[in-house]
């Protein structure tokens, strides 16, 4: 069975986020004063063969632990959902 995976990948709240100070400023200097602070991360879609929602999951979450986010320093979440 197909899934479709959309994981987000972010730093975690105590970690300095360089781009997303870079970001607010950049909102700033175009106008967008009321942006009071910008926290950037990663989106991916994967598309994946499970036998079911379960077994998908647990690949997806495996795969975030062993390559997609760095545990140290980032946190994430991930939806699944059948592939079309």
């Amino acid at each position: 069975m197909g899934f479709l995976a959309r994981v987000y990948v972010t730093l975690k709240p105590t970690v300095n986020d360089p781009q997303g100070v870079t970001i607010k400023g950049a909102l700033h200097s175009l106008g967008f004063a009321e942006v009071d602070s910008v926290r950037a991360g990663k989106y991916m879609e994967l598309r994946l063969d499970a036998k079911n929602k379960k077994a998908a999951e647990k690949q997806v979450n495996e795969m975030c632990d062993k390559l997609l986010a760095n545990p140290i320093i980032e946190e994430y979440r991930f939806e699944i959902a059948a592939a079309d």
